[in-house]
């Protein structure tokens, strides 16, 4: 799979966890998302240490004629860490192979890869943390030595046969960094953590988008937009979309604030940017379980999800927003929560200093 057959937004090649309830996106939605990908570090918005270092990196591998180091961008989804390892194929003037870790489940799909590759060519391993662990240990050797060792046969009368690999360079990202191990996380040369974007950089996003696709845009639509796309250029993106279908449709043509808070509100998505199972989950919380301490489990069955859905979908952006907290004894509403949502918080009991402004 070629970089051409991926380019879909500012943002990762799957949908993010945190829209994953907004519209599916539809083959002309896709199409705009492939305009909108900044082609380019100065087309870029936003993370500017990273393109500031990513960009001393390249520029000295081609004065010296070499490949550049392996770069390592995490973070979490939408952030724009497959747009990079696209813009790096592109500073570089050379084709990208894209895969995932989930796909190389064994070595032998990890040699048959690194031996297809060309010289100098980018290899994007997308969710690197989730690849098996013999390919894992394969990839090693490839990262150092450029060789792997493919083995021929099984028990004593096994080989090793030496392949050569052509001189490449690895982006992987990760949406976990955690869960690498040490030993591949030290082998690349380069490492990045992707940031969320502030409003104003969002509304740089929108209005760059806004022009690429004939959308007018006021200055408070766009600032109506940014703030509610939880510091993600994929999400604005998607929510401008969804704000012009509405304005077409039911306005004046013109993405101002109006349009956008009626259309926002339509979507379920609220002034902090909260989809409805966030609000279901701030909700349960509050209204049946007194503010907490509950469960997962029994948080997931309240809001009709599966706990893995609650802890990978809501609850990142709720912990960050400073809205719910993670305690031993489970999850907890804070103050912010209860205010949110219109209450009165009450004492804190148990929890000392929980429930204070």
């Amino acid at each position: 799979m070629t970089a051409s057959d991926e380019r879909s937004g500012q943002g990762e090649v799957d949908a993010p966890y945190e829209d994953v309830l907004l519209a599916t996106a539809t083959p002309d939605d896709r199409a705009v998302e492939a305009a909108l990908r900044p082609r380019t570090l100065e087309e870029f918005v936003g993370q500017e240490r990273v393109r500031e270092q990513l960009s001393l990196i390249l520029e000295a591998a081609r004065a010296r004629g070499r490949v550049p180091d392996h770069v390592l961008l995490s973070g979490p989804p939408g952030l724009g860490k497959t747009t990079l390892a696209m813009i790096i194929a592109t500073e570089l003037a050379t084709p990208m192979r894209v895969t995932s870790g989930p796909a190389i489940q064994h070595a032998g799909d990890l040699a048959a890869l690194l031996s297809s590759l060309a010289e100098g060519e980018v290899l994007f391993l997308d969710e690197i943390h989730r690849m098996a662990r013999p390919a894992e240990e394969m990839l090693y050797m490839a990262m150092e030595d450029f060789r792997v060792d493919v083995i021929v046969g099984k028990g004593a009368g096994a080989t090793a046969i030496p392949l050569q690999v052509p001189p490449f360079t690895l982006v992987g990202a990760t949406t976990r960094a955690g869960l690498l191990p040490g030993p591949l996380r030290d082998r690349f040369g380069f490492t990045a953590h992707m940031e969320f974007y502030s409003d104003t950089e969002l509304e740089q996003v929108l209005r760059r988008s806004a022009d690429l696709v004939g959308v007018p845009l006021t200055t408070d639509g766009g600032a109506e937009i940014a703030s509610r796309s939880r510091g993600t250029p994929r999400i604005a993106n998607r929510l401008l979309r969804r704000v012009r279908d509405y304005a077409q449709v039911r306005g004046a043509g013109t993405v101002d604030r109006e349009a956008a808070r009626a259309a926002l509100e339509l979507y379920d998505v609220d002034e902090a940017g909260l989809d409805r199972l966030d609000q279901a989950v701030l909700d349960a919380l509050c209204r049946r379980f007194g503010g907490g301490p509950v469960g997962l489990s029994t948080l997931a069955v309240a809001v009709g999800e599966e706990p893995e859905t609650v802890e990978e979908v809501a609850e990142p952006f709720l912990v960050r927003g400073g809205l719910i907290a993670r305690t031993p004894r489970g999850r907890v509403a804070t103050a912010a929560a209860w205010r949110h949502l219109g209450l009165t918080p009450p004492v804190s009991g148990g929890q000392p200093g929980l429930f204070q402004p």
